[in-house]
């Protein structure tokens, strides 16, 4: 680990994750907040939110920062996404855990400088994920771990260096999936399927009483989506001792960044 952690190229990434981080979550919230702000003095209806207006908001967000910071950091931009990473034995554990953290604080300053830009909001939320009417707990959790199970899926399979027949966009593709799981979600939970998202959202307003289920539920979805493609769908030949590797002195990858200039450049090993 102490190998990595004097890499400056870990370093870039750790920074990327939480730069990118805050302009997804700063575009994507404040898609979801504008239609609150009222257009004219003499309203008559009550504004309703444009599902569909929100799930591409976050699904495009995720592309768009998949595609300018992937070749960096990867974009995971997810704790949930992370942990698939980690449990596929992809990242290390000291990434995985400076990411998450760099994840977090990038959520709560998005969402801190949104509360400034949308303060004059009556009753504003923040975009804090709550469960629906009629909702109980282990519902809200059960959509959570469905919703994030087909995210670290395609993360999963996109990104998997071992396939030849992806001609596609893989930012796409996982933007896609995100917005998939805004449309399954959104109704029920909120969606959260980003414990990072809904950390900076309960952070900021101070609500964390439902916070454990967009934790536990994403958390949950992620770990069960990297076992079931690593174990059953695709199968993995490394050992335990070539996964204990990556995860105590990470991955060698396929690309490095030019560490001795600070321009961002792609060299290959």
């Amino acid at each position: 680990m102490a190998s990595e952690f004097k890499k400056k190229m870990f370093w870039r990434a750790v920074v990327a994750e939480f730069f990118a981080m805050s302009l997804f979550i700063f575009i994507s919230i404040g898609a979801a907040l504008g239609f609150q702000f009222p257009v004219s003095e003499n309203k008559t209806t009550t504004p309703v939110q444009d599902n569909v207006k929100v799930s591409l908001a976050f699904g495009i967000s995720i592309a768009t920062m998949a595609q300018s910071v992937g070749h960096i950091s990867g974009a995971h931009l997810n704790p949930a996404v992370t942990l698939g990473l980690l449990l596929s034995c992809q990242i290390s554990i000291l990434r995985a855990v400076m990411y998450i953290i760099a994840q977090c604080l990038g959520a709560v300053v998005a969402t801190a400088i949104l509360s400034g830009i949308t303060s004059s909001l009556p009753g504003n939320s923040l975009g804090l994920n709550q469960l629906a009417e009629g909702i109980n707990s282990g519902q809200g959790l059960g959509i959570e771990i469905i919703a994030t199970l087909q995210l670290v899926l395609c993360v999963l399979a996109t990104t998997d260096r071992r396939r030849t027949d992806v001609s596609g966009s893989a930012p796409l593709a996982i933007g896609l999936s995100v917005a998939l799981g805004h449309l399954l979600a959104i109704d029920y939970t909120g969606c959260g399927i980003n414990p990072a998202r809904s950390f900076g959202s309960a952070v900021v307003t101070g609500k964390f009483g439902q916070h454990w289920i967009f934790w536990v539920g994403p958390l949950l979805g992620g770990a069960s989506a990297a076992l079931i493609y690593d174990f059953i769908l695709a199968p993995r030949s490394s050992d335990v001792t070539d996964r204990m590797k990556v995860w105590t002195s990470g991955q060698v990858e396929e690309y490095d960044l030019d560490a001795d200039d600070s321009r961002v450049e792609m060299k290959p090993k």
